[in-house]
């Protein structure tokens, strides 16, 4: 599942070039191979950033078995990859990310590639993390594998941006903090208008931690800053029963490599009034441990309410019912 004033600049995203083999030609690599060609670039572009350029690989083979040549397919547009249909597309976006704000942040950027009908082929995301203030930073986003049989990629977007404090930005995936903990959401479930995303606790480090009760939440809008007039609840119970009992919080210590699991539960109902979108939450583990700014993009409607669950533990990968 996905859902979704200021005293941070606004991003400031420059536009996307491309990679692989260099600017835009179409003669052959030194083995002898058609070199890549750009695609058409008619993206608006999202939050500051925009593509500005796309580079696709030469089809080969061709549908009917032949190879490709610049006559079969001049524009380079197949998407396919270069000689095995298991291997990467060799379709990479690249782009710029300037930091216009006085403080370092950690920036996420999503690509989608799309066909010439506008049906999305393949997406991908890439963070740039500790992207200082004044600062531009490249990145990239591949299409990676895609199937024989699918249609073109002609265009890519940018769909989504988000930026959090540097220093508040969830781990990268295997690191472990300096503080042994690692907190981090998932991208949820929804049916209808139920929303339920996961926040993850785990002790990645070499000491017990222990918690107790809720996570400490914090509410902010697209310029990080706090928001107001929204009822956090203790349990899910007032806003539905399907998202499981509320459990009595308790006492949860975790060995090393053990993780604890709550939840936050909504309903995206709209009814008078102004909708509420909330794109970030800041949490804390307990009142003593550092922030962490996740991304769980919440669509609060009209209801003014959030429900957070208890830190209960985590049953580990592959276990059935046990312990909770």
């Amino acid at each position: 599942m996905r859902t979704r004033p200021s005293f941070l600049p606004v991003l400031a995203v420059a536009g996307l070039l491309l990679t692989a083999c260099g600017t835009e030609h179409t003669g052959t690599g030194s083995a002898g191979a058609p070199a890549p060609a750009s695609g058409a670039v008619d993206d608006a572009g999202k939050d500051g950033a925009r593509i500005t350029s796309l580079t696709l690989p030469w089809r080969s083979p061709a549908p009917d078995g032949s190879a490709s040549s610049p006559a079969a397919d001049p524009a380079g547009t197949s998407g396919l990859p270069l000689d095995d249909p298991t291997k990467d597309s060799g379709i990479v976006a690249t782009f710029a990310v300037t930091n216009t704000s006085t403080r370092s942040l950690t920036y996420s950027v999503a690509v989608t590639f799309m066909s010439g009908d506008g049906g999305a082929m393949a997406g991908g995301t890439a963070t740039l993390r500790d992207v200082g203030p004044g600062k531009t930073v490249n990145g990239s986003v591949r299409a990676g594998h895609l199937p024989p049989s699918t249609p073109r990629i002609t265009r890519a977007k940018v769909s989504r941006v988000t930026k959090v404090p540097a220093g508040e930005a969830p781990a990268a995936p295997g690191a472990c903090p300096a503080s042994g903990i690692r907190v981090s959401s998932d991208e949820g479930d929804a049916a209808m208008g139920l929303r339920i995303v996961g926040l993850h606790l785990d002790n990645c480090g070499t000491r017990d931690y222990t918690v107790e009760g809720y996570p400490l939440l914090e509410l902010l809008d697209g310029d990080l800053k706090a928001v107001d007039g929204i009822t956090i609840l203790r349990g899910s119970g007032g806003i539905t029963t399907g998202a499981g009992p509320d459990e009595r919080p308790r006492r949860v210590t975790l060995k090393p490599g053990e993780s604890a699991i709550s939840s936050l539960v909504w309903r995206n109902t709209t009814e008078a009034g102004t909708p509420v979108n909330v794109p970030y939450v800041r949490v804390r583990a307990k009142t003593e441990a550092g922030p962490v700014v996740v991304t769980p993009d919440l669509d609060l409607g009209t209801t003014g309410q959030l429900g957070v669950k208890p830190w209960t533990r985590a049953k580990p990968a592959g276990a059935g019912a046990g312990r909770p």
